[in-house]
């Protein structure tokens, strides 16, 4: 598995997360992992609200909740941080943490994608902020950082890639 931590700043329509990266774990999931597998990895991990779709084909973003999505159809292009952000190619197998504020949004992918998402235990009540809606960008700037660190990595649990890259900002859970 490789893991980056991708550093997304505000555009001024996606506002990001000003102390958080997203970060992406290629080859996280083995092959074989089904829908329900990848379910079960996330709530032993204390990640919940679980859903199986795709990704808005739009620039959005959450600022109550970080958000983990897990590929496990076919790869797709999504591109991160709004229109001016990075495009990254998101392939079966991949996982993406999306930190509070994190814009996402679909590009293209050639069908068959099917994504799992989760939000950390405590943050099921997440919200759907676009980019074209200015009153939803001066809301999250005052609720990103309220937004709690995960107990737990997504992947890997207690010990892994996110609390570590994320441990700057303060104790997970504080």
């Amino acid at each position: 598995m490789d893991v980056e931590a991708i550093e997304l700043k505000d555009d001024g329509r996606v506002p990001n997360n000003p102390d958080l990266a997203l970060i992406h774990y290629r080859g996280a999931l083995a092959p074989e992992m089904g829908t329900a597998d990848v379910i079960r990895l996330f709530g032993d991990n204390r990640w919940r609200g679980a859903w199986v779709n795709g990704i808005f084909p739009y620039h959005h973003y959450h600022s109550r909740s970080h958000e983990v999505l897990a590929n496990v159809g076919a790869a797709v292009t999504v591109q991160f941080g709004g229109d001016k952000g990075p495009v990254v190619l998101f392939e079966a197998g991949d996982v993406v943490v999306i930190p509070a504020g994190g814009g996402h949004c679909r590009v293209s992918d050639a069908g068959g994608l099917v994504v799992v998402g989760a939000y950390p235990e405590g943050q099921e009540d997440w919200d759907l902020s676009r980019a074209d809606n200015p009153v939803d960008y001066v809301r999250a700037h005052e609720e990103i950082g309220r937004v709690k660190l995960p107990a737990l990595d997504p992947v890997t649990g207690q010990r892994g890639p996110l609390l570590d890259m994320w441990r700057v900002r303060g104790t997970p859970g504080a």
